[in-house]
């Protein structure tokens, strides 16, 4: 990834999806905000107990960086679930202004319609980017370990090849900033169903011990894209730590659940 500012608002960009000059993406930072703390200072969310209008003022310097409408951003209410939500040009701008128009129970949003920016919301979970040059096609996943366990992210490549025929070997997709396998520690419930969702716990989980152990959730993501048909070398990974990184990120584990949301997103121009 390369980082790059605008204005006040630091961006991360994925250099597999640089030379598309018909597509903008972006992972957004914690910086160049309004909010105070604990949410300082860019947080991206409603869901918070952020002031409203400081999200709001945070969402229009986000837009003014990327240089695309407010209305352009489309956001879910995510619920840590599968469920992939096709966008239609009459959902464009659903939850760019507040929480209550955001799009009900969804994990993954997926459109073919230049000029909507389908955005998740994230602090620790796995941001996913997908992109289809052959058919315009982009996507955005937000996967954390129950999502990745639900198979979200081969269930929007799925999308991608039935609604759009999509051959899943011409996806680029980018793992983006998430907590690493270095500080996602699971207990052995949690191992049990990694076990049965992958056949084996093995390259999943570090460090076991009676406590449980450590998930790498970047490469349970990766191995789901492979699984649908991507090739490996069209699936880039940031391998940056949000835990590790909090004067960058927001992370709900590394700050004990008082942070903000930082936001990840994708769009046709």
């Amino acid at each position: 990834m390369i980082k790059k500012k605008s204005n006040s608002v630091s961006l991360w960009l994925f250099e597999s999806l640089l030379g598309y000059g018909e597509i903008k993406h972006f992972i957004s930072s914690r910086t160049g905000g309004s909010s105070c703390r604990p949410w300082d200072s860019l947080n991206l969310s409603f869901n918070t107990l952020d002031d409203a209008k400081a999200v709001l003022d945070n969402r229009q310097h986000l837009s003014e960086a990327l240089q695309i409408p407010l209305t352009s951003i489309t956001t879910a209410k995510q619920v840590h679930g599968r469920h992939v939500r096709i966008l239609s040009r009459s959902l464009k701008g659903r939850g760019a202004c507040d929480y209550h128009s955001a799009i009900n129970s969804t994990d993954a949003l997926v459109t073919d319609v230049p000029g909507i920016c389908p955005t998740v919301l994230l602090a620790d979970c796995v941001p996913i980017l997908m992109y289809d040059p052959s058919k315009r096609v982009v996507g955005v996943v937000h996967a954390g370990w129950k999502g990745t366990l639900g198979t979200i992210s081969q269930k929007t490549v799925e999308i991608f090849r039935k609604d759009f025929g999509s051959m899943p070997e011409e996806i680029i997709a980018c793992i983006g900033p998430s907590i690493g396998p270095c500080c996602f520690q699971v207990g052995h419930e949690v191992i049990t169903q990694i076990e049965n969702a992958f056949g084996t716990k093995e390259g999943y989980i570090t460090k076991e011990s009676q406590n449980g152990g450590y998930f790498n959730l970047w490469k349970a993501n990766q191995e789901q894209l492979i699984r649908a048909g991507l090739r490996e070398r069209n699936i880039e990974s940031a391998r940056i730590c949000t835990a590790h990184n909090t004067d960058q990120f927001f992370s709900h584990r590394g700050e004990k659940g008082k942070t903000g949301r930082f936001a990840a997103g994708i769009l046709i121009c």
